[in-house]
């Protein structure tokens, strides 16, 4: 029979009883803390200091939901912003607010909802979002996910009022006020909040609440073309850091191109707007090519598709495609000065009124008929182009325009008699004609298989025709070899110009 002393028992603190006399559940993997270790942590710390900003689109905002509210007079409506989503057991990807949310409030707390209730006044919004995790609770230093001391401050419920320009309510609160809401009708937007789902039934009508959003977004406002614009000449120094980066990535790899765009993204923005595409060689006649794990050759065509997303999240779009050395080959320039040719027909008929699908109508002829000209089409162009043939496809198999702003892809789930309408003043939008020639086709000359090129901008419709919003980088194919020279001759890839 053995003397040792007998072992003290593990204090009886789980998932199941988080907190003892003694105790409290810090999480699995980790050990209880001591209720003195709590005690001490609580206590003695400055109050927190309380921003008494506001955001600068506030009245944006507001309007927004005002003009929702009138529209569903009779519904009370629910938009989450969403989770944190896990990227590998408990870390997280960076949160990025659900567009519709987003649209409505400006805030970028994750967990957040808005609701709009029924009012008199045409709908009455509350933002619930979560308190501080801040030094009144342990929360603060024992909840990883969401505590100060583990991942900084949130705003609050009081300074999340005063910087969004809205009531604001606790997040606990919301189930609690959502059960009274029996009397009247609840649309929400789905699929973005599991929580927010499991306390409300479906109703067919919610898409009608996501299809309206959409609608909503088409046209924008003085404000949002001014993020646009932000965004697109961040995206246009990002381009120059690829250039300035050339030789470097040379013998090296795709990546090197990934990142430095990249890091231009972070520096002056929140992030990318979409996986960057930094396509050399062949892999530019993969239309989403982000694996981005190919060598970089000199000779070959660089196509870069990236686009900065500023702060307030609204993303550029832009595609070039460049010659890695500098200089085009003669069948380089031949492709790219048919593209080039189809993107300016398609450019010229970016005005009011006009159907959306005109510029790429006018982007394919062109290229069916160089296509023709180049003796890889046999076929009449007249032939190519009937819709129940369209041969030309195999060779430019994507369209030419989507709608462009919070998502690079933007607007959606509105109906097709409006995305696919008559373009508005205020619309802003793709255009970025491309061709593919596969490196096995041999439908395609020689010299020309494995070429891709797209030219991408981003286009405002204006009330007497379009704006290049992108046009600061250049497009002509004597420009961008002048440019991409001038921009190597001011020295290496270096973040510090601004």
């Amino acid at each position: 029979m053995s003397d040792a002393p007998t072992p003290t028992p593990e204090p009886d603190v789980s998932e199941d009883h988080p907190v003892s006399e003694h105790w409290v559940w810090a999480g699995h993997h980790r050990p209880p803390i001591s209720r003195a270790l709590v005690e001490h942590m609580t206590s003695h710390w400055a109050a927190p200091a309380i921003t008494t900003d506001v955001h600068p689109a506030a009245a944006n905002f507001a309007s927004r939901r005002e003009q929702l509210g009138r529209h569903f007079r009779d519904c009370t409506l629910i938009v989450p912003t969403g989770h944190p989503q896990v990227r590998a057991n408990d870390t997280d990807y960076r949160f990025r607010a659900g567009t519709d949310f987003f649209y409505l409030t400006g805030c970028q707390e994750p967990d957040a909802v808005l609701v709009i209730a029924p009012s008199a006044a045409g709908g009455r919004a509350t933002l619930y979002v979560a308190p501080r995790r801040d030094s009144s609770t342990h929360e603060f230093f024992t909840d990883a996910r969401y505590g100060e001391l583990w991942v900084g401050p949130r705003r609050g419920v009081s300074e999340c009022a005063t910087y969004y320009g809205i009531d604001t309510a606790p997040l606990e609160q919301l189930e609690k006020d959502l059960a009274s809401l029996s009397a009247t009708r609840v649309l929400r937007v789905r699929g973005v909040d599991d929580t927010v789902d499991a306390l409300l039934a479906n109703d067919d009508d919610d898409d009608r609440l996501v299809t309206h959003l959409s609608e909503m977004r088409l046209v924008k406002d003085e404000y949002e073309i001014a993020q646009l614009q932000e965004a697109i000449d961040h995206t246009v120094k990002g381009f120059e850091d690829v250039v300035r980066a050339l030789p470097q990535a040379i013998g090296r790899g795709e990546r090197v191109i990934e990142g430095v765009f990249n890091l231009r993204a972070r520096v002056e923005g929140n992030d990318v707007g979409y996986d960057t595409i930094a396509a050399t060689g062949a892999h530019a006649t993969v239309l989403h090519w982000t694996r981005n794990d190919g060598a970089v050759r000199d000779g070959d065509l660089l196509l870069l598709d990236a686009g900065v997303e500023c702060h307030q999240l609204y993303t550029a779009d832009v595609t070039r495609t460049l010659p890695i050395n500098g200089r085009f080959t003669r069948a380089q320039r031949r492709v790219y000065e048919l593209v080039l040719a189809a993107q300016q027909a398609a450019l010229d008929e970016v005005r009011p009124g006009v159907d959306f699908r005109a510029p790429h109508h006018a982007a394919m002829r062109v290229l069916t008929e160089g296509l023709h000209e180049m003796g890889i089409l046999r076929e009449p162009v007249s032939e190519a182009l009937l819709p129940d043939r369209q041969l030309f496809r195999r060779y430019t198999l994507h369209g030419t325009s989507h709608m462009l702003g919070i998502d690079v892809h933007d607007c959606a789930h509105a109906r097709n008699e409006l995305y696919l309408g008559e373009l508005r003043a205020g619309y802003v939008l793709t255009v970025e004609p491309g061709l593919y020639f596969q490196a096995n086709d041999l439908t395609v000359p020689e010299e020309y298989r494995g070429i891709g090129v797209r030219i991408e901008d981003d286009v405002l419709v204006t009330a007497e025709g379009y704006r290049n919003l992108s046009a600061a980088l250049p497009r002509d194919p004597d420009e961008v070899e002048e440019w991409m020279a001038r921009v190597a001759a001011d020295g290496p890839h270096d973040l510090s110009r601004r």
